[in-house]
């Protein structure tokens, strides 16, 4: 569906340089801390800016061979980016109709409803969680197959946040094709979502996981210093000195559950994983 490699840009002092797939009918996430490169990979994707190196192939065609029917299977929804506050839903509505062939209006009316999204009320007098659900609805219902996600749920309370998760399942589950990439630095939000996840880190990837596999593999062993000098290194991945003693990351906890079974183990979430492996150092 969507494949990028060692795509490359740089600002001044940031250089992006990443590579990643994503498949047909898979959630994948993006996740990384503010500034780690995120939106300059969406943006490349989507043609808002022109990479100094690498390629990205959609739909099995370079991204700038894309015709303008290709460019409508995508649906797109960037954190900075919205409907005019001046128009309601019912002002969008025809907009949407026009720019889209495959534009589905008694769906997106219908799930606005659900939604409980005003029909003609101002857009900006809607709260931020509602104009997220609004710019999520419009991306689903012009027959797209692949989202393009930047920082949807940024700024939204838990229960938004869980609407727009209940929107891109209900996506998915539509057409067994279909594909997400969605970015967040609130990488909590993905965890029962993204099918892997990548991990984005100063413009680079520093870790490619099965979201499975790192929430049932990955764990952090809380270890004393006495601890840390005997135990076995060869699986850990990162180290982070405490007050304490140390915090250890390993992508082996069955193994070490077996050698050392009265160790602390923490499997953590994916934020506290994220924290290790930006923060932790090599062994």
């Amino acid at each position: 569906m969507l494949k990028i490699e060692n795509l490359r840009k740089d600002y001044g002092t940031f250089h992006l340089d990443c590579s990643m797939d994503v498949a047909n009918g898979c959630v994948t996430g993006l996740i990384g801390q503010n500034g780690a490169g995120k939106t300059t990979v969406f943006k490349a994707i989507l043609g808002l800016i022109h990479p100094q190196g690498g390629s990205i192939r959609v739909f099995g065609k370079d991204a700038s061979d894309l015709t303008s029917k290709d460019r409508q299977r995508i649906g797109v929804v960037l954190s900075d980016s919205g409907f005019s506050g001046y128009l309601s839903i019912r002002d969008i509505t025809p907009i949407l109709a026009n720019l889209y062939d495959r534009f589905d209006r008694e769906y997106f009316c219908q799930q606005c409803r659900n939604y409980q999204l005003p029909e003609n009320k101002k857009i900006k007098e809607f709260s931020t969680g509602m104009k997220a659900k609004l710019k999520m609805l419009a991306a689903i219902s012009h027959g797209a197959d692949l989202l393009i996600l930047d920082e949807p749920t940024a700024g939204l309370d838990v229960v938004a946040r869980e609407d727009l998760i209940d929107i891109l399942r209900q996506f998915m589950e539509q057409d067994e094709n279909h594909a997400i990439l969605i970015s967040s630095h609130i990488s909590s939000d993905l965890e029962g979502l993204c099918d892997e996840l990548y991990m984005i880190h100063n413009g680079k990837i520093i870790l490619h996981e099965e979201t499975d596999v790192l929430l049932d593999r990955y764990a952090v062993l809380k270890l004393d210093p006495a601890q840390y000098q005997k135990i076995d290194r060869q699986h850990i991945l990162k180290t982070r000195r405490e007050s304490w003693g140390y915090s250890c990351l390993t992508d082996q906890k069955p193994f070490y559950m077996e050698k050392y079974p009265s160790l602390t183990f923490e499997n953590g979430t994916i934020n506290e994983l994220m924290v290790m492996m930006i923060k932790g150092e090599e062994k």
